[in-house]
């Protein structure tokens, strides 16, 4: 009895424009040990202009072009039926000048929702009541309470999002990250659904 060609579909690939994709680009293959290579090496697909910039390769495309070549093998197939290819366009020099104004922006809008936040809940009178609770006298600006607590602010953003501009704290992802996790499989799998064109079919 032949050793069965275990194969496993990757998640996601990424190509530079008119790129050949081969065998071993899109899957895992093994095989006894042996032909592994040669099978590695075999060309899927080529990437055109009008692909746009995300194509779906089909387990069935792999099948396909692995009996024309290999009609006696035994196949066995794992994980998922569809890979996402990313055609990697060059991209464009950001600007400056708007990445400055996007920054300002930002930065203004954030500061304007903390304050109406404080506004809103009385930090003010808090941080005054909880002075007089310790001290027992009246302030206005009870700034021993407000100065840690602004940095606190900024520390508590820090250890929120684990990272300190490009560097993690620790190897936890970020709610932020997780969240940018859920919406890319979202997205993934609203890629599947629509630009797979197997899986769309009108019988007239």
């Amino acid at each position: 009895m032949n050793d069965p060609m275990f194969l496993r579909l990757r998640k996601r690939l990424a190509v530079k424009p008119e790129a050949l994709i081969t065998m071993g680009d899109v899957c895992q293959i093994y095989w006894n040990g042996e032909r592994e290579e040669a099978i590695s090496r075999m060309p899927i697909y080529r990437v055109k202009p009008e692909d746009g910039n995300l194509i779906i390769i089909d387990i069935m495309q792999v099948i396909q072009r692995l009996r024309s070549a290999y009609p006696e093998a035994d196949l066995d197939i794992q994980g998922s039926p569809q890979i996402i290819v990313e055609v990697l366009n060059p991209r464009k020099k950001a600007n400056l000048v708007l990445v400055a104004l996007v920054w300002i922006l930002l930065f203004v809008g954030s500061g304007l929702a903390i304050m109406n936040f404080h506004t809103d809940v009385s930090m003010m009178q808090v941080h005054q009541r909880i002075f007089y609770l310790i001290t027992g006298q009246e302030s206005k600006q009870p700034l021993w309470l407000q100065i840690p607590y602004s940095i606190g602010i900024g520390m508590g953003m820090i250890l929120f999002f684990n990272h300190i501009f490009k560097k993690k704290i620790n190897e936890e992802p970020s709610p932020l990250e997780v969240e940018l996790f859920m919406y890319q499989q979202s997205l993934d799998q609203y890629y599947i659904q629509h630009e797979n064109k197997e899986n769309q079919r009108t019988k007239t």
